[in-house]
């Protein structure tokens, strides 16, 4: 591991300096343990051409350690009273880009040119769904027809390193029989993996739970091709909007076709149609996709 020599941050401290504090409304924990945020960089695997995006850099803690790293960073920070100490704390990295705006709203593959760059953010819990979500979508290879046509995408990240809750962690690395909306609509992208766990005490303020440094290693193409993507998707929120009902059931309701149908497409996928949908692999869920855009297939 690289020997940082990267002073300690006092969250509490520069909060009641610029006269601040956490904002709940926004999730804010500021990571502060220097062990942890080495964690996080050495599984980011940052090489010294690297670019590297963060999301919600808060008071800089991580920012610095990035900035060690990489030949550039652009930190994506959402709260505006946050800016001055951030400002602050970065003077001294000529490397760093800050930008004030919501990561949600931009398109990572506009803040950053470099193929192949990498994401690495310590992100509010109670956006990470929509982070990852918003992160790996941007991760579609170039000319995808999930948005309608042959369409021109940008730089696509290699990896994305995210400190979560450790529950939702466990969830997206689950393996068939446990699979849930998350996971796949994570794993279809990437493989995930648990690094490191990081105890709540590790934060300022400290959380309620404990976290996971999640990495997700993102495949050069998508587990389901393209021209099934958005099928893939229609499908599995389908199966997973009644989690306790058969697959048949599920499917019935959520794609609006009859049960017979919904059984129908399921035999003709090889799949029995009183499983339930965390029991299906991806590659089940490829055939299913694939029928259900082309039923004369």
């Amino acid at each position: 591991m690289t020997n940082f020599n990267i002073p300690p941050l006092n969250a509490a401290a520069l909060l009641k300096r610029h006269g601040l504090r956490a904002d709940k409304s926004l999730g804010q924990n500021f990571l502060q343990d220097s062990a942890a945020l080495e964690n996080i960089v050495e599984a980011a695997e940052i090489q010294p051409e690297d670019c590297v995006l963060e999301i919600g850099p808060g008071l800089g803690s991580l920012t610095r350690y990035l900035a060690a790293s990489a030949r550039e960073v652009t930190a994506v920070e959402l709260d505006a009273d946050l800016l001055p100490p951030l400002k602050a704390v970065l003077a001294p990295y000529k490397n760093v880009r800050l930008i004030h705006d919501d990561i949600l709203k931009l398109a990572p593959s506009e803040l950053i040119h470099q193929p192949g760059y990498l994401v690495v953010a310590n992100i509010p819990y109670y956006i990470t769904s929509a982070v990852i979500r918003h992160l790996l979508d941007s991760s579609l290879p170039q000319n995808s027809e999930i948005l309608g046509g042959e369409v021109e995408r940008g730089a696509r990240p290699r990896r994305v390193v995210l400190t979560i809750q450790k529950e939702v962690a466990q969830r997206i690395c689950a393996k068939p029989g446990d699979l849930s909306l998350l996971a796949l609509s994570v794993q279809v992208y990437g493989r995930p993996e648990i690094a490191a766990h990081i105890p709540a005490s590790a934060f300022h303020p400290a959380p309620k739970v404990d976290s996971a440094i999640l990495r997700i290693d993102i495949y050069p193409q998508p587990l389901i091709p393209s021209p099934l993507l958005e099928a893939f998707f229609k499908l599995i929120k389908a199966g997973f909007s009644q989690k306790r009902k058969t697959l048949r059931n599920s499917l019935s309701s959520g794609l609006h076709i009859s049960p017979a149908q919904a059984e129908s497409l399921l035999t003709h996928a090889g799949i029995d149609p009183r499983r339930r949908a965390e029991t299906l692999s991806i590659e089940e869920w490829k055939n299913l996709a694939a029928l259900a855009k082309d039923p004369n297939r």
